[in-house]
């Protein structure tokens, strides 16, 4: 068959088409292999912090531990703490390998829940500063809820004894008695900017609670502090642990 110039060009602009379509079809795939290696990272990131959890059953999981690692129960909770910072360590590392590799793992790459594993490691490192604006940025194109950035956010803000935003930082110091001289455990909300509007930030932002019910779900009565006297307790804190240290 023979084409006329005409019928050439409409002919090359229809197979320009298809690989356009096709191309743009295959950018939006999941990644299923990406998708199950973080998938996996998840369980692993979890697991420590599953057993340190209080509440009910804790003695019967630290009981178990024990006799599984051969220690008294005592010393599991320092046990686990230690085990939890070696794997964050591995965590943060091959996240940020996938990251140079992909960019942020979002819900376009990974799907939903899955976008949310890396945040989540990210959250646990000491790599935050690092990757802040990343976050930020793929919660701005709906890659990532927008309010595990603000969680984000403030636990950074909180880092660098600033006060934070969405109230969703709660911290807890031991302190030195001095009616009793023995150490005693003060847990508060770190402070929050412009506290009087929280809420309707934490709103804004997609938190389905109020800072007072965040608060209780962290077990710590909500309490309004300024800035100066959570440093004051914090600073309290790092002397009493100073001072004890041998």
């Amino acid at each position: 068959m023979k084409l006329n110039g005409g019928s050439l060009s409409l002919l090359l602009l229809l197979v320009a088409g298809m690989g356009a379509c096709q191309s743009t079809k295959k950018s939006t795939e999941i990644n299923l292999t990406l998708k199950r290696e973080l998938d996996s990272l998840d369980v692993v990131d979890q697991r420590y912090r599953k057993l340190l959890v209080g509440g009910p059953g804790m003695e019967v999981r630290f009981d178990s531990v024990a006799r599984a690692a051969g220690i008294p129960p005592e010393q599991v909770g320092p046990y686990l703490s230690q085990r939890m910072v070696t794997q964050d360590s591995l965590n943060i590392k091959r996240v940020g390998q996938i990251i140079g590799q992909y960019g942020y793992p979002g819900k376009t790459l990974v799907g939903e829940p899955t976008n949310e594993v890396a945040l989540l490691v990210i959250q646990h490192s000491t790599r935050i500063p690092r990757y802040l604006k990343l976050v930020e940025q793929e919660a701005a194109k709906g890659e990532v809820p927008f309010y595990l950035y603000a969680r984000m956010l403030d636990r950074h803000l909180m880092y660098q004894n600033q006060t934070q935003l969405y109230g969703t930082q709660g911290c807890s110091y031991g302190v030195l008695n001095p009616q009793t001289g023995q150490r005693e455990t003060v847990s508060f909300i770190w402070p929050i900017e412009d506290a009087g509007r929280v809420n309707e930030r934490r709103k804004k932002a997609g938190f389905d609670s109020t800072v007072e019910e965040n608060s209780l779900r962290l077990g710590i009565p909500y309490k309004p502090l300024t800035l100066a006297e959570a440093l004051r307790i914090k600073q309290a804190s790092e002397a009493s642990s100073r001072q004890a240290t041998p």
